[in-house]
């Protein structure tokens, strides 16, 4: 991922204890310690929210991964909400084989999403990222009262706002389909001559090139656009094979930090930005939990 500098004039958000977030608990396929553990299960950690919130009640109608129930674990003003797996399946060597399955993969992470947005729809939670596993739930209490601070500051800064993702597409048969612009024949070129249909075929060509650098001056406007109505914008790489839905090529893709009720303004602050650019589209997507907020960079800073 690839984060770059706020929106002029947005907030800066806490500064967590580290270059790459609140906790290393937060890294993807991360199992605490690495030594692999004798248990039956383990505990796996999806969201952290503040504790007497109404995700305690919440839990109980949950169902984590491998169909097991949801508990909260809770150390402080902080709780955890966490199920048990399978020690052998998430543990290090156990991750590795699934992210090398896409089936297994795709399972994990739709019933992580489910459980983060579930919780994430009851109360302010931080999601945690796929696959943040400790061997049982005192090390999940430890956790919880190392970063306490950190969260803590995390959880208010995101408190009250919601992700939004906005996708900028290029698609050049779409751009090169489009009537070209009139161009007046040479004299000696008669309506309908071999050298009109090569000026033509060459003006489509340029559309179809100039397709890519339409949607980059698209993708350039957005931040101006929204900047007064998102508190953090992150740049992810863009989507390529089955994760790009939109029309032709993913060129942008970035999530925006939104205060709840603003999105329909930052909706409407974006509408019809490529309506008369041939061959661009622009995707809002959303509402999310905001992953990619979770652990914000220090502000100028890029991975």
């Amino acid at each position: 991922m690839t984060t770059d500098s706020r929106p002029t004039g947005v907030d800066t958000p806490p500064t967590p204890g580290g270059p790459n977030g609140p906790d290393t608990p937060t890294d993807p396929g991360t199992t605490h310690p690495a030594t692999p553990h004798p248990a039956a299960t383990v505990s796996y950690v999806y969201a952290i929210s503040r504790a007497g919130s109404e995700l305690d009640a919440k839990a109980a109608h949950l169902t984590g991964l491998e169909g097991g129930p949801l508990r909260t674990v809770t150390c402080g003003e902080l709780t955890a909400l966490v199920s048990s797996v399978p020690a052998d399946s998430y543990s290090e060597e156990g991750m590795r084989s699934r992210l090398e399955d896409l089936s297994e993969l795709e399972a994990v992470a739709r019933t992580h999403h489910a459980v983060i947005e579930a919780a994430y729809a009851t109360t302010a939670a931080l999601p945690m990222r796929l696959a943040t596993v400790y061997l049982d739930d005192a090390r999940v209490r430890s956790m919880l009262h190392e970063r306490r601070t950190d969260f803590g500051d995390l959880l208010a800064w995101l408190d009250g706002h919601i992700e939004l993702g906005v996708k900028v597409y290029a698609d050049p048969h779409e751009a090169a389909a489009a009537p070209p612009a009139p161009t007046p024949a040479p004299d000696s070129a008669p309506t309908g001559s071999g050298r009109a249909y090569l000026q033509q075929r060459r003006a489509q060509r340029r559309q179809h090139r100039d397709a890519y650098r339409a949607a980059g001056a698209v993708a350039g406007a957005v931040p101006d656009r929204v900047s007064a109505l998102a508190r953090a914008r992150v740049a992810h790489r863009p989507q390529q094979g089955e994760l790009a839905a939109g029309p032709g090529e993913n060129i942008s893709n970035e999530a925006y930090l939104v205060p709840v009720e603003r999105v329909a303004e930052f909706r409407q602050a974006l509408a019809g930005l490529a309506d008369d650019v041939p061959g661009v589209q622009v995707e809002v997507t959303g509402p999310w939990a905001p992953y990619s907020f979770a652990t914000p960079p220090t502000a100028g800073a890029g991975t």
